[in-house]
Formats: C-alpha cells, sequence, structure tokens
C-alpha cells in the first residue's frame, strides 16, 4: 500500500460480541457516511477511509483494490480477538467487499456489498475521471455526484445532510482521488468463497439493481445515508441469514 489505511471505531467497544468493518465510497468519508447507520447495528464498528478521504493519510504512489482488501484483513485479524467478524462496504467500499469475499484467508465470516458489483464502470470511464480531477480537483466532481449518489428528492429534503457529504467530497485528495479511480479501472473481482449479499439502491445509476440480492427502495447509491434505518435492519438480516451472531444489542 501507498498509505496506510486510516481505521477508525465508529460505535461500540473492544467488548463487544462481535465486529463490524464498514467501508466508504469513493469521495466520501466512512464517518460521515456510516454516521446515522452504525448506532444501531449494536455491534463494534471499525470504519476504513480511502487514502486522502476523510480521516484517511494522503496516498504516496497508486494502489489498487487488492491492496486495500489485503492491508484491512490483516489489520482486522489482529483486531477481532477471535470474535465474529462481518464487512459491510458501499461502491469502492463494496469492490473490496467482493475481493475479499474471494479470499480463503480473509478474516471475515460475511460481506455485504452495497452499491457495487464484480466490476463497477469499463476502465476508459475511470481512467478519463482519474485525468479530469488531476487537472481540476475534486471539486470539479460535486456537481455530477450530487445527481448520482442521491435519490430524486434526498437533496431537498436533506440538504445539510446533502451539502456535508458533496463538502468532504471537495475537500478529498485530487491524486488519492485518481489513484482511487485507476484502482477501479483495473478492479474485476473473483469468484466468492464466502459469503456475499449484494445490496443496491432502487434509483443507483452507477450500478444496477438487476441481479442485487436486495433491492433497497428510495436509495439511490449510497443507502446508509439515505435511509440509515433501513440499512441497519438489512445487514442484521443478512448477518442473522449468513449465521452471524445477532446483532441486538
Amino acid at each position: 500500500m501507498a498509505a496506510e489505511l486510516s481505521l477508525t471505531r465508529l460505535a461500540g467497544s473492544e467488548s463487544s460480541e462481535r465486529l463490524i468493518v464498514v467501508g466508504p465510497s469513493l469521495g466520501t468519508s466512512v464517518a460521515m457516511l456510516w454516521r446515522d447507520c452504525v448506532q444501531a447495528l449494536g455491534s463494534e464498528v471499525i470504519g476504513w477511509d480511502l487514502p486522502g478521504h476523510g480521516a484517511g493519510r494522503t496516498a504516496a504512489g497508486p494502489f489498487t483494490v487488492q491492496d486495500i482488501a489485503g492491508e484491512l484483513g490483516n489489520r482486522v485479524a489482529a483486531l477481532a480477538g477471535g470474535r465474529p467478524v462481518a464487512y459491510a462496504g458501499v461502491s469502492f467500499g463494496g469492490a473490496v467487499g467482493f475481493e475479499l469475499a474471494s479470499r480463503r484467508d480473509s478474516p471475515f465470516d460475511a460481506v455485504v456489498c452495497i452499491g457495487a458489483a464484480r466490476r463497477i464502470g469499463l476502465p476508459g470511464m475511470w481512467h478519463e475521471r482519474a485525468a479530469l480531477v488531476r487537472r481540476a480537483g475534486t471539486p470539479v466532481m460535486v456537481e455530477g455526484s450530487a445527481q448520482r449518489w442521491f435519490a430524486p428528492g434526498f437533496i431537498v429534503r436533506k440538504p445539510e445532510t446533502a451539502g456535508a457529504m458533496l463538502k468532504a467530497l471537495a475537500e478529498t485528495d485530487r491524486e488519492s482521488y485518481a489513484h482511487a479511480c485507476e484502482a477501479l479501472a483495473e478492479f474485476e473481482a473473483g469468484a466468492a468463497v464466502k459469503p456475499v449479499r449484494v445490496l443496491v439502491g432502487e434509483h443507483d445509476v452507477v450500478v444496477s439493481p438487476d441481479g442485487a440480492d436486495r433491492v433497497l427502495g428510495g436509495c439511490g447509491h449510497l443507502p446508509p445515508v439515505e435511509d440509515p434505518v433501513a440499512v441497519a435492519g438489512v445487514i442484521a438480516e443478512v448477518l442473522e441469514e449468513m449465521r452471524c451472531p445477532t446483532t441486538k444489542a
């Protein structure tokens, strides 16, 4: 990895019976994306940030989805202390989830990929976006992301929440963002060997709901911020279905 992953405890404590790790979407802070969702999960919840995003250290060079999955797996294995561990990630974080699910040595007992697919978009699109951001900075992505991230009407209903998310995007390090785009350009998930479920918002224009295990009504590309209660409920259901420990407090 060109930059060590930054991990942040978002809820619970080391004494919690289980550990849930959550991952971010490109251009987001994991703490902001998952803030309203994690309190309902009744577990220790640790989030990781992409390099140059949120609390993440700026990338010193290129990185891949596989790099992040490898470091995350090693770090989480040391933190788990023998507890059951589950993972939920959004978009880029979901791509990391697919990679974790393909690794037999992954410490995760269950993986939930939200707003993600085994390949997200086409390589040329990601390389074009990386070049644009290197030239113009991440603020150039705000207008388009406002349209892609949220379901129709969300910005009107929750202007402060949407505004904070878009401000965090504008403050993201441009080179780190570009490296993340290039990582997605090269990534295609292998076959899963761990249980994995795919959740996609009804109005997601980045990833098609076709083929998802669950479609989240009224959501776009960032369901944890758009409908945190529903997402927490679905994660709880999925964990039970996968025979993970109950998510009751």
